[in-house]
This record gives structure tokens, sequence and C-alpha cells, in this order.
């Protein structure tokens, strides 16, 4: 891990117009921009339907098959006071924690009603700023039923149908995010089969993004930043094909940093809680913190959206590739007017050599 004790918050800020924070997605999944960031530092302008030729044969390609959830939920007390949920994480069938936003914040044993009281939320207890509730009836079930998809804050607008399709990979398999692996949402069916028709390896993990990933960093030295805890599951598959890769000489490139935590903490388990299954599943819940100064394990390059000023995530990034070529690259977005955040367009990144 990082000596990030000599890292200052300002390293990791910059100026965005807020005209250049995308409130939709592209027309078509892969119709976004692409800047490129070599290892060198040197970056330069491409397209996103372009990436196939950034890719060799014998590459392997790591996406991240969480589902989002429709984890919003409107509702009163029986006090008729209105209150709003948003499930952080479904512990089970019946259990979740949540962010529970209300006039006063409810003791345990309170009912939550939604869906004119068809849905029942009780309150069973509180660490923090979360909140432990007992659903009654099944929670993906109810989700889906009533829901209403967790758009990210920075998104002006309620979810509508274009975006319970498009803030959704095409490949999503395992519900339980609240937000989407945004890296992922510019890969259509089309490109999958093109980059297996040329040779590229795919594997898949699964994080369940949470809440926390839009938190910005709030305090200056960044060694005293408390990571958020998010599940993941790193298939014996995927490891393997990491070691047959690695082993032939060949990439392993993380799509969106949500594969990159994954990926990071099954390679070192014993600081991430990490368990190794029966099938040789490795799992656990992570707070691992990647800042520059860290050694990655298994990450060769990245494919990853524009991530917030002062973000976890942008941290991450200026570890892969260096804190200097990022502020650079970034500044060049910003004059070139690309589209950031979720809905907005994308870089390939390499590791810094």
């Amino acid at each position: 891990m990082a000596d990030s004790a000599k890292l200052s918050l300002s390293l990791f800020d910059y100026h965005l117009p807020e005209a250049l924070i995308a409130q939709h997605p592209a027309p078509e999944r892969v119709g976004s921009r692409l800047l490129v960031l070599e290892k060198n530092g040197h970056y330069y302008d491409s397209q996103f339907s372009a990436l196939p030729q950034l890719l060799r044969a014998g590459d392997l390609l790591v996406f991240n098959n969480t589902q989002v959830i429709k984890a919003r939920l409107q509702g009163q007390k029986h006090t008729g006071g209105r209150v709003e949920v948003l499930i952080e994480r479904v512990l089970d069938e019946y259990h979740a924690i949540a962010h529970i936003r209300a006039s006063k914040a409810p003791k345990p044993g309170t009912d939550l009603l939604f869906a004119e009281g068809a849905l029942i939320l009780t309150v069973t207890g509180r660490d923090d700023a979360l909140f432990h509730v007992r659903f009654n009836q099944p929670a993906l079930a109810a989700l889906e039923q009533y829901g209403a998809l967790p758009l990210p804050p920075y998104i002006s607008h309620t979810a509508d149908a274009e975006d319970e399709q498009r803030y959704q990979t095409v490949y999503a398999s395992e519900p339980g995010a609240v937000a989407a692996p945004t890296a992922g949402l510019h890969f259509d069916e089309n490109m999958l089969a093109l980059l297996q028709k040329q040779g590229i390896q795919t594997a898949f993990v699964t994080l369940h993004v949470g809440a926390g990933t839009f938190q910005p960093v709030r305090v200056e030295h960044i060694e005293d930043h408390q990571m958020h805890a998010e599940r993941y599951v790193v298939p014996a598959e995927t490891l393997a094909l990491i070691e047959q890769t690695r082993a032939a000489g060949n990439r392993v490139i993380a799509v969106g940093t949500t594969s990159v935590r994954a990926l990071e903490s099954a390679a070192q388990p014993e600081l991430t809680q990490g368990l190794t299954l029966s099938n040789g599943d490795q799992c656990g819940d992570t707070r691992i913190f990647i800042t520059p100064g860290y050694t990655f394990h298994y990450v060769d390059a990245l494919i990853t959206n524009f991530h917030l000023p002062q973000s976890t995530l942008l941290m991450l990034v200026s570890a892969l590739a260096g804190i200097e070529p990022i502020r650079a690259a970034y500044q060049h977005a910003v004059e070139q007017q690309y589209r950031f955040f979720s809905y907005g367009d994308a870089m390939f990144i390499e590791k810094n050599s």
C-alpha cells in the first residue's frame, strides 16, 4: 500500500465547467470519445469505437458484471412525514443497510411505508450514517417493483426509460449495485463480439458499487480518509485467466475502477477481509484505498471514465498513470470539451512504467 502521508488533497483538484458534466448518454454506447494516455505520459484523442486497435490478441479484459438495482424509495412514516430511502447494500433476502433522509432520523422499531403501505421497511438499528432495515417482502423483488433507479447526484433529471436501459451494462447479471460501473456502459454486443473475434479474452468480477463512490474526500491529508466498504467476488476462473495472461506476457486490462478495486483486493486478501471459498473464488468486503505510490499486482491498463475532482477514483487513476500525466490529460480533456462523469467520455490508461 502506498505511503499517502505526503499527499495533499489539492493535488487531485481541477476546475470542471458544469456544462461538461454529461446529463445523458451518447446516442450509441460506442459513440463516445476516448482519450488515450500512454505509459510515457503522451496522450492523444481517439474514439471509443477505435478501442480494438489499442488491444492485442491475448489481452484480457476484466469486466464488473454487477447490476444496478432500483435502490431509491419515496414514502412516509406512520406520522405522515416524508422519507426517502437509498439502499446501500442488500444483506440477505429481507435485510439491507440504507441511507435515510427524513425531517428526523427514525429510531429502531420505526416502520417506513411505501407504495401506500404495500411495502414496509422496519428500522432495526443504525451504524453511523447507515440504517439497518428489514423488508416485509423479498428485498430485491420489492425494489424492482417499487423502487427507482438511483442516478448520480450530478445528473439533474429524474430517471426515465432511457436511463433504465443505458445506466446498465449490457452484461450486467448480478443485482446489487446502487451505481453503475460506468466504463462498461460504452460496450455494446457488437463491440464485445468484435473483440472476441480479435482474440481478446474476457473475464468477470463482481463488485457492488455503493453510494460512497460519489463522496468527495473531505480531509486535506488523504491518509486520514476512511474508505467505504464494497462487496466483491473474483471467480477462480478469472484468477486463472489472469495468471495465464501474465505468464504469456500479455496484458490484464480492467474495465472500470471497480474492476481494479476487485482485482487488487483479491491479490492481497489479507488487507481486505478476503476469503477463499471452496470453489476457489475470492470474496470479501474491501476498503482498499489506491493512491499514488501503490504497486499494482494484477492490472496493466485501465478503461475508465473521467472522475470527480478530489475523489478517491481520481487518486486511483493517478496511482496508475502518475499524478502529473493525469493532471495534464484532464486539463486537455477540459480544453477539448470532453464529456465528464457517468454518462461521459472514456479514457484508456496504460500503467506508468
